[in-house]
């Protein structure tokens, strides 16, 4: 009888002992599952976080491209409009009546004849330019129409075509009309 109460008192001994490292093992488990929960909530916290973000910062850059884009098509349309302006602009002075266009041609000889020894013009101002100024008549320009003045030596030409002269009057004017324009 002493020998099955020995072995009885090991099995008993041995089943504490698995029953304690079976309730460690079980409790270390717990354990290490409940700090991966942890870590994984805080990888997926972290994960959505960064994904928000990255959300916010796609939709600043879409409403941004987007505010650019309709800015550069406003600023095409009005500058297409500028354009338009200005052509018309330049058919209403090509449709001016001759006694107008002449009374122009005949201010700006009369006032700059004395820079110059030559005279240039359109083909359609050539008689009206030779009737009005004392200077040699040098040629045709392809201009809308007023004239070219140049020195005896060529190496100064003042040039009143009502071509330049409404390109310095558009470009210096150009805030004011599109301020009239687009207020």
């Amino acid at each position: 009888m002493g020998l099955e109460i020995v072995i009885k008192d090991i099995q008993e001994g041995a089943r504490a002992e698995v029953s304690r490292i079976k309730t460690e093992a079980d409790a270390k488990a717990s354990e290490i599952i409940n700090e991966a929960k942890e870590v994984q909530k805080k990888m997926l916290g972290d994960s959505l976080a960064k994904v928000e973000e990255d959300l916010q910062k796609l939709h600043q850059q879409v409403i941004s491209s987007a505010n650019l884009e309709v800015k550069r098509i406003g600023l095409n349309k009005r500058k297409e409009l500028l354009d338009k302006v200005y052509s018309q602009t330049v058919e209403c002075i090509k449709s001016m009546p001759a006694s107008k266009q002449e009374e122009l041609l005949k201010h700006i000889i009369n006032k700059n004849e004395a820079s110059g020894t030559r005279i240039y013009s359109n083909k359609e101002s050539e008689g009206t330019v030779r009737k009005l100024s004392s200077l040699t008549y040098a040629g045709n320009i392809d201009c809308i129409g007023g004239v070219v003045l140049e020195n005896e030596d060529g190496t100064v030409r003042l040039d009143y075509t009502y071509d330049s002269i409404l390109k310095n009057v558009y470009e210096r004017s150009l805030k004011q009309i599109s301020d009239i324009l687009y207020g």
